[in-house]
């Protein structure tokens, strides 16, 4: 089935806007994404790579254009619309409860998942969130630090948390924003490994400044200059385009 499905748009965004006052933060930007696998969007600082990260996931909403996810509009709909719907983000800054351990953040994550009858029972009474968050701390390598404070993780675990707390709800679109910022090397090496294993059940759109990791994980890269989509294709492709080497790599590349 997922070969069959390998090659549907999950999620086409169609000539999307966004100002602030006299800012075009975004300008007529359209992009869609295959199913599976690394989708990534790249750019300077201020390209406006955020800006339409917030427009496809809802937190900001558009001036103009439309974003179509599994086929049905979604543009009107709120984040928490969206989750519900099965696209799920995490964030650049890292958003968890540093005073639970690692075993509660994702018990009040997996939450989610139970009937809406049952999501204000005791978290001790929720079997699937349970069931769910034991199935997460093992296929992302944190059952040792089950009873750890979230707070006294290292970054690199933090991260790796964050986003075993967005793969909660089992999401059909991941939305990472820059999950190896402030990271090690080896703990970017890490998260690179899982994203790539993550990409294999889920389809993931990544915003990210490191550029020889966007290269090799993704299958398809959009790069932004000035609030505009600047070119798109493999990675390859963004290699090989000169506008790209001049807007983004310069004088290095």
């Amino acid at each position: 089935m997922i070969e069959e499905n390998r090659h549907q748009k999950i999620l086409i965004a169609e000539d999307l806007s966004k100002s602030f006052g006299g800012l075009k933060a975004v300008e007529h930007v359209s992009f869609s994404i295959e199913r599976y696998g690394v989708t990534s969007i790249i750019g300077p600082n201020g390209a406006g790579k955020s800006t339409f990260f917030n427009l496809v996931n809802g937190a900001l909403r558009v001036d103009s254009g439309r974003v179509v996810f599994k086929d049905e509009e979604i543009t009107a709909l709120t984040p928490s619309d969206r989750l519900r719907r099965g696209m799920a983000r995490s964030f650049q800054i890292t958003n968890l409860f540093f005073d639970l351990t690692v075993l509660s953040n994702l018990q009040l994550a997996c939450q989610f998942i139970e009937d809406r009858k049952r999501l204000f029972q005791h978290i001790s009474n929720s079997q699937r969130a349970h069931a769910r968050a034991y199935e997460l701390l093992e296929s992302f390598g944190l059952q040792e630090k089950r009873d750890t404070l979230a707070g006294e993780l290292s970054h690199g675990e933090q991260r790796r948390l964050e986003i075993a707390v967005t793969m909660a709800s089992k999401p059909d679109l991941l939305l990472l924003d820059e999950p190896t910022q402030g990271m090690s090397h080896g703990d970017t090496n890490d998260t690179s490994e899982l994203i790539m294993s993550l990409s294999k059940e889920t389809t993931v759109l990544l915003i990210e400044h490191d550029v020889e990791l966007v290269m090799g994980l993704s299958k398809h890269v959009m790069v932004m200059s000035q609030g505009m989509k600047l070119a798109e294709g493999t990675p390859s492709e963004i290699r090989g385009n000169h506008d790209v080497q001049v807007a983004y790599f310069g004088e290095s590349q």
